[in-house]
């Protein structure tokens, strides 16, 4: 069964909008028989989206490393719930166990894992799809220094189209499901 690995937001400070949104993508993926891997925790929107995956009747895997258990409330209700030395291995089994990468509003950490994926999938490291699904615009100012840096020529054009941008839940699955239908992408 094809896995999504959805990168989004812990943090607890944010609108409620963002949460309604990480649940409507656990219930998407699910919808779709698709397994959903995330960082396991269990609050905002991280939280939201593993319950309303499972909810759904989705399988997920959750990868967390060890120091953050506690600080993140683990999610321990993970159907799979693997807990690594540190980050790194953290994102190192997140990738393997993942077909493609989604990532919703986050901070730094979403930032991160983002580019990462993104960075491999240019070198051609891997083939799997990369989608930012933005619905208001979070990551516009991102999108505009990606341009921007793509004219001046610190980074290439295919580079920049090697992401999918989507402003909808059923169109970021959609450009997932696409891309799997392509050669050397299908999971």
């Amino acid at each position: 069964m094809p896995a999504v690995c959805v990168f989004c937001a812990s943090s607890q400070t944010i609108d409620e909008r963002y949460l309604n949104l990480a649940s409507e993508v656990g219930r998407a993926v699910a919808a779709r028989g698709w397994d959903l891997v995330s960082g396991a925790g269990s609050i905002s929107m991280m939280g939201a989206l593993g319950s309303a995956a499972r909810a759904a009747g989705g399988h997920t895997i959750g990868v967390i490393p060890e120091a953050l258990v506690a600080r993140e409330v683990a999610d321990h209700d993970s159907d799979e719930f693997i807990v690594t030395r540190d980050m790194r291995q953290r994102k190192g089994i997140m990738d393997e166990r993942s077909d493609a990468f989604l990532a919703l509003p986050g901070g730094i950490g979403t930032l991160e894992e983002l580019v990462e994926a993104w960075t491999a999938r240019s070198l051609n490291m891997h083939h799997k799809p990369v989608v930012v699904l933005d619905p208001w615009g979070d990551y516009a100012h991102l999108h505009a220094l990606l341009d921007h840096w793509a004219t001046r020529g610190f980074v290439r054009a295919d580079a920049v189209a090697h992401v999918h941008w989507a402003t909808e839940v059923e169109g970021a699955l959609d450009a997932i499901a696409a891309a799997w239908c392509g050669p050397d992408t299908t999971p």
